[in-house]
């Protein structure tokens, strides 16, 4: 008995110091990729013992033993175990989560995890986007998501950008998808007011251009009926839904980058220099000063401003920032300035129960531009004019005055600094979301959305330029003539959103989860806006803008307009999971809109999805494995605003036009789609991806009936829907591969390519679009839409080379060669519209270093180059105008009509370098000090290098070659250059 108390004892002491011996104090610093983490989570693991990091990272566990365990984790970081051996400090850096971070993906009214989605949803994150801010988001989705293509329509800063989810969906109504910035769906349309079309019309400028990149967090790509028919009649060309940033640390937190970007051009127009003219046979003006490079082009240069404050506590979130970015285009005189702030505000009420959020994003912008357009004719705009001017004249006389040859000859540099345009722009988007828990299965949302914005351009041709039958006006009681132009034109905005939503989600046991969704939303937008204009002012008059007024009074025009459009619509989600492994998802819409006859104001969109995880969660070469399919029909409401009612306006003096007549029956088109796809885990998680096949089917086409030909019949057109199907298949593949995964090194690569091809079929009509312009092209077009054929299919002669006496060759209608009297246009089995895109990108990072590559291009589609169709052939060359030594020592006769035909279509396939970064990040004491977490330095290449047989000056080229509201592709024509870039900038995070 005594022995077994002593042997107790004993053993008591012993506990006792070793825990005095081993029991201390734990210090360390947690930190992520941008240095010092403050509110991580520290916790010996199997006790309640633990802490959070503070301001700056660290973090102090008292009472911890010699072998214990400490478990770090934060949101969106991946969980880090470490075992303390005795250690009293203790440094953990924290990676990203890339799996948690994709675990959740954004969708219509909510969110789901993407293992549970039974539709095509792709979504990209704020660490994908590349280190140089875009002037529009729309740019960050380039060669990222399968199946989706993004189209600049020029390299002009700001230029319109279209976005194709799995191709096209319509003819004339519109084919971007809809955009939805947190929750709150934007109307589609411009933002900025008109041009004054002077020299031809001016393409518009991208409505995503308001929102800042920094501001964020996610894009979301809904691209199949089980995922977009939530959105019901806007959901036919696909969903983005954008998602901008909160607060993510519990310590107050700043952050600021900068960046500094040069720029010039890429590509090249191949026309003579001097020398290389005069070798030609062209005529000798004697100076060898001019480049028509030097003329209108520059280096561009661009500068970005980012800075944002972010604080988050238990029950509130708020982060504001600020944005501001200079850019000087590459073309003289046009450039794009934006200054942007953005406020996220949340707030818990009642323990939880009530949470409010706000949201407000504002944005000024004010764009210059000069004598730009898509259809100028032979006298050319800015880059026109430049590519003729013989290289032998110069600019000046020797007075110093511009050497004027003629009216349809012009001075390019004169014609620059004649014209003056600029629009400013203010955006803002504001919401503020309520959401009540009504109980712990039950939630009720409203939503209340407004977009405004408010937009004047102003523009003026000096009278000092003359310019055939272009701002030229009449002295009234006299044969002289003035000359000069004036315009003001203002466009206002005010949209209103407002939602209603209950969701209800019950595990009713581990192998039936129920998460229902009903809602209701009405939708308010309105635009008005008008114009002044001016013409026929004195020489002596500079400022044409601030004196509108200034030039002939019976000259003077000023218009007005308005439109409003209405949009009330039901909806319901259901979402069933059946034994952890089957999933249904079954959505329906009805939506009534003002746009429609009054027949047909209404109508309803459903759609089924299901999914089945053969393999879920296991170890070994398939680790998941899921297949889905998907049934459905969206709508298209992307059509001009009073499109079913007849419409009449007053012109001068008070005359009454018909403009249209009404249409009771006018309905929706409607596109019924199906799909089937996977997606799977290999490898340990080390390979992820997703296989998708789909079909579109669009139909009740809408197009404008013109007007009775002969009487009786209706004066004025009127919209219908047209017989016929519009049909899109295809396939998209989408691949990630984490070659690499340890602390220290990391290195992933992605791949996605899409495989597209469309028909027309049981479509009794011949549409025109792909108009074209120049010399000898008025009235010219080179693309229909006709039954059978892909749309935008290639219409014109096929050239056959030149014969003896120089004039071009074509076939006739039986093949053969003849002449132009004889031949016969056809339409060709070529299209715009690229058959497959591609997109890569790879990451790497070692330590503080890391490195990004990212390519994308297009294949199996031909580019029209109205450029060289208009301006470089022999006789123009022979007429004094400078053109490329190919035109200049051809075959071809002077006299042989340039006309639209195979000689000017090529491939236009291309892969292009989207982006190329390296970048280091410095952490340590020494920033310390200075109460900076992490700085970051970068450098970066946009655009360095292009692989391509396109002879045009660039093969991603979409100039808008419209004919009557129908649409082009495929087309270039005098296209503002794109640029080629390198950036350097700093992160820094305090």
């Amino acid at each position: 008995m005594k022995n077994s108390l002593i042997k107790g004892l004993m053993v008591f002491l012993t506990m006792l110091c070793t825990s005095l011996t081993y029991s201390q104090d734990v210090s360390g610093t947690v930190s992520d990729a941008s240095g010092p983490l403050p509110g991580a989570s520290i916790l010996v693991k199997g006790t309640t013992n633990g802490a959070q990091t503070d301001f700056d990272g660290k973090f102090t566990i008292k009472n911890v033993g010699s072998n214990a365990v400490l478990v770090f984790s934060y949101i969106g970081l991946k969980t880090q175990e470490v075992n303390v051996a005795g250690k009293s400090t203790v440094n953990v850096v924290l990676k990203e989560d890339s799996a948690e971070l994709k675990e959740v993906v954004v969708i219509g009214y909510g969110s789901v995890r993407k293992k549970d989605a039974t539709g095509a949803v792709d979504q990209i994150g704020a660490k994908d986007f590349d280190n140089v801010s875009s002037p529009s988001p729309a740019q960050l989705l380039r060669g990222k998501v399968a199946g989706v293509q993004v189209t600049q329509s020029s390299g002009e800063p700001g230029a319109g950008v279209a976005i194709r989810v799995r191709g096209n969906s319509s003819i004339r109504s519109g084919n971007g998808p809809l955009i939805v910035i947190d929750g709150v769906p934007l109307d589609g349309g411009n933002v900025s007011a008109g041009g004054d079309n002077l020299l031809g019309a001016s393409s518009a400028k991208n409505p995503l251009n308001f929102v800042n990149q920094n501001d964020i967090e996610s894009i979301s790509v809904l691209k199949d009926a089980s995922s977009t028919a939530i959105y019901g009649s806007r959901g036919a060309n696909g969903v983005i839904v954008i998602t901008t940033k909160k607060g993510k640390s519990k310590e107050p937190q700043l952050t600021y980058s900068s960046s500094v970007q040069f720029s010039k051009m890429s590509g090249n127009f191949d026309v003579m220099n001097a020398d290389e003219f005069v070798a030609a046979g062209g005529d000798d003006k004697g100076s060898r000063s001019y480049n028509w490079k030097d003329a209108v082009l520059r280096n561009g240069f661009s500068m970005n401003h980012d800075l944002s404050f972010s604080k988050t506590t238990e029950n509130s979130n708020t982060r504001v920032s600020f944005g501001a970015s200079n850019t000087d285009g590459i073309v003289k005189n046009t450039g794009l300035d934006k200054y942007s702030a953005s406020f996220y505000n949340s707030n818990d009420f009642f323990g939880g129960a009530l949470k409010v959020e706000s949201r407000v994003i504002y944005a000024s912008l004010k764009d210059e531009t000069t004598i730009l357009s898509n259809d100028a004719g032979f006298i050319g705009n800015i880059i026109g004019t430049a590519l003729y001017w013989n290289p032998t004249l110069p600019i000046n006389n020797s007075n110093g005055s511009y050497n004027s040859i003629s009216n349809t000859y012009l001075n390019p540099v004169e014609l620059l600094n004649s014209y003056k345009d600029y629009t400013n722009t203010n955006k803002l988007l504001g919401s503020i979301n309520t959401t009540w828990k009504i109980t712990s299965k039950l939630k009720y949302q409203f939503l209340f959305g407004i977009e405004s914005s408010t937009s004047t351009r102003k523009s003026q041709l000096l009278p000092t330029m003359r310019i055939l039958d272009v701002a030229t006006a009449a002295v009234p009681g006299s044969t002289d003539v003035k000359y000069g132009q004036a315009n003001i034109a203002s466009q206002n905005k005010f949209n209103k959103t407002f939602e209603h939503t209950l969701n209800y989600n019950n595990d009713f046991s581990d192998n039936f989860n129920l998460d229902a969704l009903v809602g209701y939303s009405y939708y308010d937008y309105t635009a008005d806006g008008s114009g002044a204009r001016g013409r026929g002012y004195d020489n002596a008059q500079t400022n044409l803008i601030d004196n509108i007024e200034g030039g002939l009074q019976n000259e003077f025009r000023v218009s007005s307009y308005r439109n409003r459009v209405e949009l009330q619509s039901y909806f319901g989600r259901v979402n069933a999971t059946l034994y952890k492994r089957l999933i249904l998802t079954g959505t329906i819409r009805s939506d009534g809109s003002t746009k429609l006859g009054v027949n047909n104001k209404y109508d309803y969109f459903p759609s089924v999805g299901v999914a089945y995880k053969v393999i879920d969660n296991k170890e070994g070469l398939v680790n998941s494995f899921k297949i889905r399919g998907n049934y459905g029909i969206t709508g298209n409401q992307e059509f001009s605003p009073n499109s079913a009612i007849a419409r009449a306006s007053y012109g001068n003096n008070g005359t009454l036009g018909v403009d249209s007549n009404a249409n009771a029956d006018l309905k929706w088109e409607t596109t019924k789609s199906y799909g089937v796809g996977t997606d799977f885990e290999l490898f340990n998680n080390r390979l992820t991806g997703s296989l998708d096949y789909f079909q579109r089917d669009t139909k009740d086409l809408i197009f404008p009936v013109p007007a009775a030909a002969t009487q009786p019949g209706p004066p004025s057109p009127r919209f219908k829907n047209l017989p016929g199907n519009l049909i899109n298949k295809g396939v998209e593949v989408s691949l990630n591969y984490k070659v690499i995964d340890t602390e220290d090194l990391t290195w992933d690569v992605s791949g996605n390519a899409s495989f597209l091809e469309n028909k027309m079929t049981n479509f009794a009509g011949f549409i025109s679009t792909g108009g074209l312009n120049g010399q000898g092209l008025s009235g010219a077009y080179a693309q229909v839409i006709s039954n059978d054929k892909p749309i935008y299919s290639y219409y014109m002669y096929e050239w056959r080379g030149y014969d003896s006496t120089g004039n071009s060759i074509y076939a006739d209608a039986s093949g053969n060669d003849t002449g132009l009297g004889t031949a016969a246009k056809s339409i060709l089995d070529k299209q715009p519209l690229p058959k497959i895109n591609v997109g890569f990108s790879t990451n790497l990072a070692y330590k503080g270093f890391d490195a990004s590559a990212s390519f994308y291009g297009a294949f199996g589609h031909y580019i029209y180059n109205n450029t060289t169709n208009a301006y470089f052939f022999k006789g123009a060359f022979l007429g004094g105008r400078n053109v490329t030594n190919e035109a200049a020592t051809s075959a071809q006769a002077q006299g042989d009509p340039n006309s639209p035909s195979t000689k000017y279509l090529e491939k236009g396939d291309f892969l292009r370098m989207g982006n190329l970064t390296f970048g280091y990040t410095v952490k340590g004491a020494i920033l310390e000090r200075f109460k900076i977490k992490s700085a970051r330095f970068y450098v970066n290449g946009s655009n360095l290098f292009v692989i391509t047989n396109y002879t045009g000056s660039d093969p991603e080229v979409d100039t808008d070659k419209s004919l009557n509201g129908v649409p082009s592709a495929g087309m270039e024509y005098l296209s503002y250059p794109r640029e080629k870039s390198v950036a350097v900038g700093l992160n820094v995070t305090f």
